[in-house]
């Protein structure tokens, strides 16, 4: 049986497809970069990260955008044919004013791996854009057309426009096709595919919060009419009616009887043998708070097809905590190593920074089995913050590091940090204490922009390497501090770890927790910190309550 979430942690949006024996799954990255990860798999059960599809600034710059803009929804498909991958992804720059000025992008690869062409830009209708090759050679993009107008239906419609097989340059205008199926409005992520003659447009409903859903419908012209599927929603978490709230969280369709929430934003992959199996995105909650830390994750279902042609999901339209797996090989995917001792001169496709290459802030060059992190920005600053991060995948363990870090000002701090976004954060740092004469260690948070600093935490330490640890234990976690990594001594209070997450931050996010290092120069950005190793050691399988 498949373990529902397959990809837990921060990958929403699933996109997926197959290339013979390889399937491929990218995910929305918004403001992190490297940008648009890929997962790969021969089972669908057991999957690896495989690639970064944007690792460098000549394909997206992601300074300066607000948390929860970037790369949204990127859609990933092969090409046969040509024997081509494509990625048609948006960059959402700012949502002020129900603008949602989005520009959209095609990029192309032989090797899932890259390299990865320049962007060709695309148009900017709207977001959640995807590409769709019909078997006659055409191509097409679709997206939801985002409204801005008074008195007129919003957020808008579904959109299509057939593009250039070369120059991906749209021929005409976007034409609109479709309005959605459901009264809980917010439709969004379509998907056109071709089966039996019909094009099938697979969209989401009823916002990416509690009252999520799929829903499909079908016509034997790409530009429409499409008829829905008299049983939408074909998945969600919420199965009642209900009509559109302007709060895309909706926590009134918080559902108690399945554990997997939020679940919408599908895409499927028909298998060779005849097997049909759908991604989505999914949530789960602490309760009775209704936050999901981990954030937006993707799960899988089993589906089939109708003999009157119509695909719905095995056993119902709510989720699945188990699922039943492929008739294929078992594959041994290659994990994330709980320790990474930084002895490699390459760093792991599972790091991650704010905005900016991990490369400009982190060097493992520098001195042999260690990671040298050049302090940057504040981490409220959207432009230069020097973090390196991996995602939170669970809510019980330990994350730990050593630092050698000798501040001499007190505007240089290097440590250890949960961090959900620029203005949510907590940070265990060593920096320069003037009221104490000496290094010290220091706790600061930032919850929704409000800073606090713990000054009753405030402890001297010696100048040597410090072992730095966040120990998490389901709605809370605290942090701890010890010199041989063995005895460690507790600093500070318990934060509540479900702050830090879409569902209670000022602003939607869309992203999830990340727990990683790093360092801050405020004087001249320079003034680096040597990380010895970063051990993680996250309970995935301990449910979140």
């Amino acid at each position: 049986m498949i373990k529902n979430p397959i990809l837990k942690g921060c990958n929403p949006d699933p996109s997926i497809c197959r290339k013979g024996d390889d399937f491929y799954l990218a995910v929305s990255s918004f403001e992190w970069f490297p940008g648009i990860p890929v997962y790969h798999s021969k089972d669908l059960k057991n999957w690896e990260i495989a690639a970064n599809v944007l690792t460098d600034y000549s394909q997206i710059d992601l300074r300066n955008l607000p948390s929860g803009k970037g790369i949204w929804a990127p859609c990933l498909t092969y090409c046969e044919q040509e024997d081509l991958f494509y990625v048609i992804f948006g960059c959402m720059y700012s949502t002020a004013g129900r603008y949602h000025d989005c520009s959209n992008f095609i990029i192309t690869a032989k090797d899932i791996r890259g390299p990865w062409s320049e962007p060709v830009y695309v148009h900017s209708a709207g977001f959640d854009a995807s590409l769709f090759h019909d078997d006659n050679g055409r191509k097409y993009v679709c997206s939801i057309e985002w409204e801005t107008r008074e008195g007129y239906e919003k957020p808008g419609e579904i959109c299509v426009v057939e593009i250039d097989p070369k120059t991906f340059k749209p021929i005409g205008y976007p034409k609109r096709v479709y309005k959605g199926a459901t009264k809980r409005g917010c439709l969004e992520a379509p998907h056109i595919t071709k089966k039996n003659g019909f094009y099938y447009l697979m969209c989401a409903e009823g916002g990416t919060g509690y009252g999520h859903c799929v829903t499909m419908a079908r016509s034997r012209d790409v530009f429409g009419s499409y008829e829905p599927d008299p049983e939408n929603p074909i998945l969600t978490s919420y199965p009642k009616d209900f009509i559109r709230s302007a709060d895309h969280v909706i926590t009134s369709c918080f559902n108690p009887e399945v554990r997997l929430q939020k679940s919408g934003h599908g895409c499927y992959v028909d298998l060779p043998n005849g097997e049909t199996y759908l991604v989505h995105l999914c949530g789960r909650p602490f309760l009775p708070e209704l936050r999901c830390t981990l954030g937006r994750e993707t799960a899988i279902e089993r589906m089939e097809w109708t003999a009157d042609g119509w695909l719905r999901k095995s056993g119902g339209k709510l989720p699945d905590d188990e699922v039943t797996e492929p008739k294929l090989p078992e594959y041994n995917a290659e994990k994330i190593p709980e320790r990474d001792n930084f002895e490699s001169e390459k760093l792991g496709l599972y790091y991650y920074s704010p905005r900016i290459k991990p490369s400009d802030i982190a060097d493992l060059k520098a001195r042999k089995g260690y990671i040298r992190l050049r302090g940057g920005e504040s981490f409220c600053s959207a432009n230069n913050a020097s973090i390196l991060a991996r995602k939170l995948t669970g809510v019980y363990g330990t994350v730990t590091t050593k630092l050698d870090f000798t501040p001499e000002i007190y505007k240089h701090s290097a440590g250890i940090l949960l961090y959900y976004n620029n203005l949510n954060y907590v940070f265990l740092r060593k920096y320069y204490s003037e009221t104490l004469g000496s290094s010290a260690l220091g706790i600061t948070k930032l919850e929704n922009g409000e800073k606090t600093e713990y000054t009753s935490a405030r402890t001297a330490v010696d100048e040597r390497e410090i072992y730095l640890r966040a120990v998490l234990s389901g709605k809370e976690f605290h942090f701890e501090y010890g010199y041989d990594g063995e005895n460690f001594v507790g600093i500070g209070e318990k934060f509540d770890l479900t702050k830090l997450s879409d569902d209670y931050v000022g602003f939607g996010s869309y992203t999830g927790a990340f727990v990683g290092i790093g360092c801050e120069d405020l004087m001249f950005r320079k003034k680096t910190a040597d990380f010895d190793f970063l051990d993680y050691r996250i309970d995935e399988d301990k449910e979140i309550e």
